[in-house]
């Protein structure tokens, strides 16, 4: 029997000069699609307040199993395509796992995936 450890990723996105109202409303559509794919405990697009031009997509999965499923669906093909249009200027996408303060203390790792347009 597995253990379930909930996981999670985040997404901070640069928009272009110009291109960050256009960025918003296309994350925005990630929204729904996400809090409804099996395992998502939370999902959640947010905009900087000190920063215009940055965006926060964040999800919180129930364990690696479903987070990884997750970006295997056509509503993760958004990233790509913000970066082939050219709207993003920079895409640092991060995901995390739970531990414990013990495993905290001698580990320190994610695994960090950059984009750039």
């Amino acid at each position: 029997m597995s253990t379930q450890i909930p996981v999670s990723h985040m997404a901070f996105v640069r928009a272009r000069a110009g291109r960050s109202v256009e960025l918003g409303a296309r994350l925005s559509a990630l929204i729904e699609p996400s809090l409804t794919a099996p395992g998502c405990l939370s999902f959640a697009l947010q905009h900087s307040q000190c920063d215009p031009q940055l965006w926060l997509v964040s999800g919180f999965w129930l364990d690696q199993q479903a987070m990884t499923a997750y970006f295997s669906t056509p509503a993760m093909q958004i990233f790509a395509e913000l970066v082939e249009d050219l709207v993003v200027n920079s895409l640092d996408f991060h995901t995390f796992e739970q531990v414990s303060a013990a495993q905290a203390l001698g580990q320190t790792q994610s695994w960090v995936h950059k984009m750039a347009g």
